[in-house]
């Protein structure tokens, strides 16, 4: 399937209330993924799918299956399993997004590090949806407040990850909890052995659908971002192109009804601005692009549909405003500029929830996308300073000025002015409209002060040294750990990337993991509760004990497997019962 010849979404029989969320966002044709899996998800099929991230999958997965839920069932209906609270946060808002329409629809995201017990008051008035980490959502299968048996599909999202990070043998188990009949959406932009068995076991008779990345070279445009944070999106974008050397521009946004408000407020500041959009006549667009051509319009703000085939040799600068949902999109954005061997630039506008897209980006254009700062206030000045000394050039080279000579001669014999005093009035009086100096409330971008690297150590370093603590958890090799396993379940529950995690040592019945030394203790309370492998994690700070001979630290008894392990006192009343864990734990 072409790009030609996508079909439309008003085409791919979503129900009402979706399409009509799709209409009302502005979102003009389906990406590749979607194109191929709405229609056999909307049928109940399964499906097995290979595409990277960036390609648009959670709309390929979430438009069918909302559209197929009831939306006065109080039950769970869907579950999508990610492999980090991010992506769940991600794929939970999207979902809100499309289901707008939809009565009482609620979704739920299930991570650790979230209030359980804000968990357990939304799980009990009732959710259609569930988008979750798979350690979390194991959590409250075994406590019983999560039922699937009204469940009417699973999605499992970038099971490659899921299997990096340990968890694949989870997702599996979670699955064995689905009903028998229930439908299941497997996505992964790679397919390992191990992902392959599972698909096996747990799809029946999936589709199978391969959307091969394009990647592209890019050589002739310089790539930049700029991480949201502070001002807003517009501010950034008016003393982008008030400090930088701009010919013509193309703004990338995600909707019709954007390209319309943005080239709105662009003309409100004083810029040539014009919107690009699929709902204007072809008539109407050739105008716009002849305008931009011609030098009569300086910026178009413009949909990725509209877009298509703009060939303008003076478009020096393509901005994406609104990230691209997939990176295809992304490279014919940004060639745009850069035509007929000139050199283009590029800057992209990304949330922090964004920036995976950002590295996906990076991978389908084979070249890194520099950080960039906002131009400051002396920036600017000195931009606006600089063109206006130009003018001055111009002006002085191409103008008889012999009469305003005279009246310069006239009033500074009349006044007894100075000529730097009257060039200064003068000046100021050119100006005073469009200020060289930027006016009062430019806020200048916060940059916070980079914090020191958190080296792992290396293997010969004692791990208590510097920045770094060790800490005891109770699983090892007799439940089959693997470091993946702990890293997982970590960087999940405490907040933490896996560059935060130190040296980690498993033993037959414990494990050694090196953590930052200022970990919050609202992040180790977290961690008391997690299961890894059927163990509670029970961490605690290492004492040192039994650690080389790989034997159980003193003062410390093993109660019962998944059970209670905490620490007592030798000589101390032995409990009288020991805990289990949860109904259900292994």
């Amino acid at each position: 399937m072409t790009e030609e010849t996508l079909p439309s979404f008003a085409s791919l029989n979503l129900a009402p209330a979706i399409a009509r969320v799709i209409d009302e966002i502005g979102y003009e044709s389906p990406s590749p993924i979607q194109a191929q899996s709405i229609p056999p998800l909307l049928e109940g099929r399964d499906l097995l799918g290979q595409a990277q991230t960036g390609t648009g999958k959670t709309a390929a997965f979430a438009l069918p299956l909302l559209s197929r839920l009831d939306p006065a069932l109080k039950h769970p209906q869907i579950l999508v399993l990610t492999p980090t609270r991010e992506l769940a946060l991600q794929v939970a808002e999207a979902m809100q997004t499309y289901a707008r329409h939809l009565p009482d629809f609620q979704v739920l995201p299930v991570y650790g590090g979230q209030n359980m017990g804000q968990q357990l008051r939304m799980l009990a008035r009732g959710v259609q949806a569930v988008v979750g980490t798979p350690g979390r959502i194991q959590d409250h299968l075994r406590r019983g407040t999560l039922r699937l048996e009204r469940l009417l599909a699973v999605v499992v999202d970038e099971a490659d990850e899921m299997l990096k990070m340990g968890f694949i043998e989870d997702v599996e188990q979670i699955l064995e909890h689905a009903p028998a009949q229930r439908q299941v959406a497997l996505f992964s932009a790679t397919m390992p052995k191990e992902v392959l068995q599972v698909a096996r076991r747990q799809l029946k008779e999936p589709v199978e659908i391969r959307i091969k990345a394009k990647t592209a070279t890019v050589e002739t445009i310089s790539q930049r971002f700029w991480q949201v944070k502070g001002l807003h999106k517009l501010d950034a974008l008016t003393r982008i192109l008030e400090a930088e050397d701009i010919e013509a521009m193309i703004v990338f946004v995600r909707t019709k009804t954007a390209t319309v408000e943005l080239s709105e407020k662009l003309e409100a500041r004083g810029f040539s601005s014009a919107p690009l959009n699929g709902d204007m006549t072809q008539a109407m667009r050739e105008k716009t692009i002849e305008r931009l051509r011609g030098g009569g319009l300086d910026i178009v703000v413009a949909t990725d549909v509209a877009a298509r085939g703009l060939d303008v040799p003076r478009i020096s600068h393509v901005i994406n405003y609104d990230i691209p949902y997939d990176t295809e999109a992304y490279i014919h954005r940004i060639g745009r500029t850069g035509r007929a061997g000139r050199e283009g630039k590029a800057i992209l506008f990304v949330a922090p929830r964004e920036m995976r897209m950002l590295s996906a980006i990076e991978q389908a254009t084979r070249q890194p996308i520099t950080a960039m700062s906002l131009p400051t206030r002396k920036d600017i000045t000195d931009r606006r300073v600089g063109l206006f000394k130009e003018q001055i050039a111009t002006a002085m080279e191409s103008q008889d000025l012999e009469f305003f000579e005279e009246f310069i001669d006239s009033y500074q014999s009349e006044y007894d002015v100075g000529l730097r005093r009257i060039a200064a009035t003068l000046a100021y009086l050119v100006q005073k409209d469009r200020p060289l100096q930027p006016e009062g409330g430019f806020a200048e971008e916060k940059v916070e002060p980079e914090p020191p690297p958190r080296a792992r150590p290396a293997r010969a370093r004692e791990s208590r040294d510097g920045n770094w603590q060790r800490y005891r958890i109770e699983v090892g090799r007799a439940h089959k750990v693997e470091p993946g396993n702990i890293v997982g379940a970590i960087t999940n529950e405490a907040n933490l990337s896996s560059r935060d995690i130190g040296q980690i040592k498993i033993y037959d019945a414990f494990s050694l993991v090196d953590l930052p030394r200022d970990l919050a203790p609202e992040a180790l309370r977290r961690l008391q509760g997690v299961w890894v492998c059927g163990q509670r994690l029970q961490i605690s700070e290492d004492r040192g004990a039994g650690q080389e001979a790989g034997g159980k630290p003193v003062k410390r008894r093993l109660l019962a497997k998944g059970g209670d392990q905490r620490p007592f006192k030798a000589g101390a009343k032995k409990p009288p019962h020991s805990r289990r864990g949860p109904k259900g734990g292994k």
